[in-house]
């Protein structure tokens, strides 16, 4: 008798989906048949102190196609856990999957922004081994913080498949701030491919997504606009790199389905209020690659946390949201019966939209996609040009010398390896030598194959909301607009800096810290109880969110001084921005990129902290 597959409905669990807006009883009722109960559409809640998560094989439906996915309790996105601060929390976390298939179903779950011991971080090969198909691994750890929070896989590609889920800290002490409903609005990205199968068309062709490219029609408007040899100079200077100022993200609508709390925009998530209320929105971005720009037309967003920690409250329009921060917003709906909680992506390719409503049913107006925006040089850190148009007359960029480029200003003295044991040669030069030639094995960033360009002139753009939120009629939000409601947690000035360079080949879809993969680049080390800076300069057209796993990033201001903190920290491109890190936790932590692809194709190191 043949095997069947391991994702055979019959056999498995099956994750209610919505295709055209309606509920997908097909799979369902096989399953039925078999005894296996629906997931239900609503995400679970678990409270307390100990946890069960099961982590299984799963089907879910957004396209009209029934679609292998994973789940955690039956439940797409995974069960929505609240904790308390102070207390110890154990989760028994239990694979579920098939013995084979991808990367062998190993499993893991990884607790973002969690300070706990790096044996209970959850990342294989780094953390711990992982969790084999049959077995569980106990996590148990102190809560050092509330806040909001999220929890995903680090294993192979299952966070794009489902397996996220909200983490939520309630405080021991009362907060400031009152509100009478408390909502989670988690976005994400689904595709009806494997991981596996996007991985490989992003490698053989990172370009499948951005069908938005400039015309001749676009040219001669740009001519009439900006003049003949200024439009001229500007398509020279970008076909000089192999890039194009439409390409904003690898993956957009025309692969994924995007979703809030699980559902599409059909499904209509829905947050209930009573007029008068104040209602707490706790959005986390858990899409594997996409920047989401969300806003409640009609209503104002007072933000009052970010990546779980408190914020003095700045008010705005609309903010932008990377992938796996989080914000807290508080709104006062009121003069109407229903607004639309609407979440576009970043190239304007597509949206997912939810409504908050005094019952369920309703629906607001959903507002028009924006005008797709294009990237300038200015964007890309190449200076002299403004971000509305396209006066590129003072630079000829095609007769750009990247390896003559003054990098690394800013490198520290005496690091010891600095970014890396790998790092340059050269004494007290640090990244900052290695910047300009090779490093001890002859590895070179400005000859590097998997390196297409670097930045000439990168700033911290931390006053700039961001392409596409420009001058648009709306206050959207900046990073100089957050502020810790608390002083430097440490008060040290640091110590020592690495500087380390975001790198890639477009083409190639090759991601990469300082031109190295992560399986050729030497651990970070740090020293326990050290203070010391991180700089990091965006080399690439795209914007990184970079992750620091076990230890809080405290995001400077242009003066260095202690101005935000997060624990992922967001590089636009051209972009070159400081925290200060205090090596507070022992232990092999990850370090990386927050879109999962580039993560996976090298935009990682592995960060030691020794005694």
């Amino acid at each position: 008798m043949p095997s069947r597959s391991p994702f055979d409905p019959t056999r498995r669990r099956f994750v209610q989906g919505l295709a055209a807006g309606g509920l997908v009883v097909g799979a369902g009722d096989s399953a039925l048949a078999n005894g296996t109960p629906l997931a239900t559409s609503t995400v679970p809640v678990l409270t307390g102190t100990d946890f069960a998560l099961s982590i299984g094989a799963s089907f879910a439906n957004y396209t009209g196609r029934v679609r292998p996915a994973v789940a955690v309790n039956g439940s797409l996105p995974a069960p929505t856990l609240r904790m308390r601060e102070g207390d110890t929390v154990t989760l028994r976390v239990s694979n579920a999957l098939p013995a084979h298939g991808a990367h062998g179903n190993l499993t893991s779950i990884h607790w973002h922004g969690i300070l706990l011991p790096a044996n209970m971080d959850g990342v294989p090969g780094m953390s711990f081994d992982g969790i084999r198909p049959g077995e569980s691994y106990l996590y148990r750890f102190t809560l050092k913080q509330s806040g909001t929070y999220w929890y995903h896989s680090h294993s192979g590609f299952q966070e794009q498949a489902g397996l996220y889920g909200a983490l939520i800290v309630d405080p021991r002490e009362p907060e400031p701030h009152r509100y009478q409903r408390d909502y989670v609005v988690m976005l994400s990205d689904w595709t009806d491919l494997s991981g596996d199968a996007l991985f490989a068309r992003l490698k053989k062709m990172a370009m499948h997504d951005n069908v938005y490219q400039r015309t001749v029609g676009d040219f001669l408007r740009d001519a009439k606009r900006d003049g003949l040899d200024a439009t001229l100079r500007d398509r020279k200077a970008w076909g000089a790199m192999r890039m194009t100022p439409t390409d904003l993200s690898d993956v957009n609508a025309r692969t994924y389905t995007y979703l809030m709390n699980g559902k599409t925009a059909a499904g209509n998530w829905t947050g209930l209020f009573a007029p008068g209320e104040r209602v707490r929105l706790r959005v986390i971005n858990a899409a594997a690659m996409t920047y989401f720009d969300v806003r409640i037309p009609g209503l104002k967003l007072t933000v009052i946390a970010a990546d779980g920690q408190p914020v003095h409250p700045t008010t705005v329009d609309e903010f932008r949201i990377a992938p796996a921060e989080t914000y807290d917003l508080l709104v006062e709906p009121r003069g109407q019966d229903a607004f639309t909680v609407f979440a576009q992506d970043m190239g304007r390719t597509g949206y997912v939209s939810g409504t908050l409503a005094v019952r369920e049913g309703l629906r607001a107006p959903v507002p028009a996609i924006d005008p797709r925006p294009l990237l300038t040089m200015a964007d890309m850190g190449h200076g002299g040009m403004n971000h509305s148009g396209t006066d590129h007359s003072s630079m000829d960029h095609s007769q750009m010398n990247h390896a003559d480029m003054g990098h690394g200003q800013s490198a520290s003295k005496g690091m010891e390896g600095g970014c890396g044991a790998n790092m340059g040669k050269g004494g007290e030069g640090g990244c900052g030598a290695k910047m300009r030639g090779s490093d001890a094995s002859g590895h070179s960033i400005d000859r590097n194959p998997l390196v297409d360009m670097r930045t000439m002139a990168p700033t911290p753009k931390l006053d700039d909301p961001g392409i596409g939120l420009r001058d648009n009629g709306r206050r959207a939000l900046r990073y100089v607009d957050l502020h810790s409601a608390f002083d430097d947690p440490d008060g040290r000035e640091p110590g020592r800096e690495i500087e380390l360079h975001l790198t890639g080949h477009m083409e190639k879809f090759a991601w990469s810290f300082d031109g190295l993969k992560f399986a050729d680049a030497a651990p970070l080390r740090l020293n326990y109880g050290e203070r010391l800076r991180i700089v990091l300069v965006n080399d690439t057209m795209m914007t990184h969110p970079i992750h620091l796993h076990g230890l809080w990033s405290d995001v400077e201001n242009e003066r260095g001084e202690f101005m935000l903190r997060k624990h992922t920290v967001d590089m636009p491109p051209g972009s070159r921005r400081s925290y200060r890190v205090r090596a507070d936790a022992l232990g092999r932590w990850a370090y990386h990129c927050h879109l999962l692809y580039h993560m996976e194709s090298g935009m990682m190191r592995e960060v030691r902290v020794d005694e």
